[in-house]
């Protein structure tokens, strides 16, 4: 495949894959479950639902990893198995698409709180980005994403772990904002604007939001993006906020209307278009009918 920061550079829009948690809720996994342990348990099922996305037409998929550090995976009692999972994950995905997409690893928060706002010293999670990220590249990933980010410093720390391990690998960066009254902010009260600038100065390649809002949102937050940066943009929106139905979460958004709105953001543009909670291959078929017309 064309070199994918080429592509981005070119002006193409490039669609992503859609929520791993949810299908692997679809497919059993229970709450308080360890879904990363699936990358050595189940690794039929990750791959199903791997290849569920790439059928759909995703040009990127995620590894099972969001949850991949050691101090993510220490409440399961998984951290010395940390390299283990996060190098199975990615073969899982390169068994499905060989190079006919990229792969992105995919890199969520440690689970930690930095000082002094909590107890963890800013070493300790830079060294457990830095083990997951060093595995992931070591296993052939084509990208890295660092995603649903909360605190801009512990974003930053993911972004320089992953440049340490490789100066050239492209790194994609996403934070989740919530609606306020005085605009979008993280709950730790990072800005739109700051997350930006943060996130450019520390490596990222490519910066934007995921999680935490449905579309109509998101082509807000992906406009005021654009009204601060020039970077190219990901945005991997929810299919609008659960809601708990009969004791089941449930998210109302179609694939139709995500895919109606989502075409918003291509004029922005929008580099990187996918989907978060409560997607499905079908939203993401959706999304790529939508950026092929």
């Amino acid at each position: 495949m064309k070199d994918f920061l080429d592509r981005v550079k070119a002006g193409d829009i490039i669609v992503a894959d859609g929520a791993m948690g949810t299908m692997c809720f679809e497919a059993g996994l229970t709450a308080g479950d360890c879904p990363e342990i699936w990358n050595i348990d189940r690794q039929e099922l990750i791959e199903k639902i791997t290849r569920s996305y790439f059928e759909a037409g995703s040009e990127i998929v995620h590894t099972n990893t969001f949850g991949g550090t050691g101090l993510k995976l220490a409440p399961y009692g998984l951290q010395t198995r940390a390299a283990k999972i996060n190098s199975e994950a990615v073969k899982i995905a390169r068994r499905v698409v060989d190079d006919k997409a990229y792969i992105s690893g995919s890199c969520g928060p440690s689970g930690k709180i930095l000082k002094p706002y909590g107890d963890t010293e800013p070493e300790i999670i830079y060294a457990a980005f830095r083990e997951q990220i060093d595995a992931l590249i070591k296993a052939g990933v084509d990208a890295v994403t660092i995603e649903t980010m909360v605190d801009l410093e512990e974003a930053k720390l993911a972004v320089r772990a992953t440049r340490e391990v490789s100066a050239e690998i492209p790194i994609m960066a996403t934070m989740t904002f919530d609606s306020t009254p005085k605009g979008f902010f993280t709950i730790m009260g990072v800005s739109i604007e700051d997350a930006a600038k943060g996130l450019e100065e520390a490596g990222a390649d490519i910066i934007g939001s995921n999680c935490g809002n449905g579309i109509e949102n998101m082509v807000r937050i992906a406009a005021e993006f654009r009204n601060v940066t020039r970077m190219p943009l990901i945005i991997q929106s929810n299919a609008g906020m659960p809601k708990v139905e009969n004791g089941k979460t449930v998210y109302t958004e179609t694939p139709d209307m995500m895919a109606k709105k989502a075409k918003e953001m291509i004029d922005l543009p929008v580099s990187v278009i996918g989907g978060c909670c409560g997607t499905t291959p079908e939203h993401i078929r959706a999304l790529r009918k939508m950026v092929e017309a």
